[in-house]
């Protein structure tokens, strides 16, 4: 099947017809002054080698080339040709908390904020490797499936909010257990769960689920957001987030529990300050598991443009040779005529 990959570059041809108009207009317009200053008779005499033919002929050549070049960047392409891509990667699930206590400022701008921070750097110095977006709160939602389209992946990770989850809370079981189904199926590559809370849970579970993906072969990261000696919720509005008594609620860093979670699931805890510790520090997780191959079939369109430019080369090198005069060296030779 023949194809153009950006068809809207053809739309220079019709540039064509008004450059081929404009020349014919010259052409006449010269005509008419060599008349008027002498005859044709005497012209011949004084410009004996230059043939009118060679102006046409080298205008015609020119015109070829410009429609080979629009050709060319119109990117014709035919039939397909099979390709392989090979790269060698990890698999990492970022499951990031958005519950009210997020929005907490004991680090910098806020937990919530700080968080997305640090997996939008990671993510920078990611290469082949594939990532998984997810959220929790109360409950647990996939945002972006396995990819390594990292550039995607800022863009849903810039939208995270707290009211993307209207059950709020925080259940670091249901986090894990969506970290688990976040994969693909290669079982030869190192894939991790990178669960990012303050590790304030409200359900239990945790420590199982994290078990289970251990002996999956997954491993568990918690990142803990905040301090442990905690502040207040505050709003973006300035005001503070209040509990049923209209008491202002006050959280913290459940370092504790973070711990616990990342030794169940064979990983490692690191807290999110104002500093880059713990990204060097799961940077450096990330590089001990295992990468793996991984080979990719698929079929591409041929490009034929290398064709196309060769003609559009040739034409021109023509067009440079043929003089609006005779060529002393070919000057027997009467292929235009006198």
């Amino acid at each position: 099947m023949f194809r153009f990959e950006n068809p809207e570059y053809l739309y220079l041809l019709l540039a064509l017809p008004l450059l081929a108009g404009l020349f014919l207009l010259v052409m006449r317009h010269y005509k008419q002054v060599r008349r008027h200053l002498c005859d044709a008779r005497l012209f011949r005499e004084q410009v004996p080698d230059y043939s009118w033919k060679r102006s046409i002929t080298k205008f015609v050549l020119l015109m070829s080339v410009l429609f080979f070049i629009i050709v060319m960047l119109a990117r014709p392409q035919l039939g397909l040709v099979e390709e392989k891509d090979s790269t060698q990667g990890i698999e990492v699930a970022f499951i990031v908390d958005v519950s009210n206590s997020m929005l907490a400022r004991d680090v910098s701008p806020n937990r919530l904020d700080r968080s997305k921070l640090l997996v939008s750097a990671l993510t920078d110095r990611m290469k082949n490797d594939k990532i998984a977006l997810g959220v929790f709160a109360g409950e647990a939602y996939p945002q972006l499936p396995i990819t390594n389209d990292y550039v995607s992946a800022k863009l849903f990770l810039d939208n995270f909010t707290p009211g993307m989850v209207t059950l709020q809370g925080t259940s670091l079981a249901k986090a894990i257990n969506l970290g688990r189904i976040s994969f693909t199926d290669n079982k030869d590559v190192g894939k991790a769960i990178v669960v990012i809370t303050d590790g304030e849970d409200h359900e239990e579970g945790a420590i199982e689920a994290a078990k289970a993906a251990k002996e999956e072969g997954l491993k568990v990261y918690v990142l803990g957001a905040g301090t442990p000696q905690g502040t207040k919720i505050q709003w973006p509005d300035g005001t503070f987030l209040r509990d049923r008594d209209n008491q202002e609620v006050v959280t913290a860093l459940n370092e504790d529990m973070c711990r616990e979670v990342a030794k169940a699931g064979g990983g490692a805890y690191f807290r999110i300050d104002n500093s880059d510790a713990a990204q060097q520090g799961l940077q450096a997780e990330f590089s001990q598991l295992k990468k793996a191959g991984n080979v990719s079939n698929f079929s591409s369109y041929d490009e034929q443009f290398q064709a196309v430019a060769l003609l559009a080369l040739i034409l021109l090198i023509v067009e440079i040779f043929v003089l609006e005069r005779k060529n002393p060296l070919f000057k027997r030779l009467r292929l235009f005529g006198r």
